[in-house]
């Protein structure tokens, strides 16, 4: 039987600052300079709700754990 669970979770090695676009890239399989230039985009555009989106995504988010499988 195959496990084909993805988990969403902090990037340990693909981070900026708390690793949260690079979780979300690597979960949606696209490059996370993407999701980067889209959240500051959204970021700007809602003045600022996106910090603080980001800080709540930090918090919630658990980060890898580096174990594979």
């Amino acid at each position: 039987m195959s496990n084909d669970y993805r988990k969403l979770v902090r990037s340990g090695t693909n981070r900026t600052l708390c690793g949260v676009c690079g979780g979300i890239g690597e979960y949606l399989n696209v490059d996370p300079t993407i999701v980067r230039l889209i959240w500051i985009l959204c970021s700007v555009a809602s003045c600022g709700t996106g910090l603080l989106a980001y800080i709540v995504a930090a918090i919630v988010i658990p980060e890898d754990d580096g174990i594979v499988g």
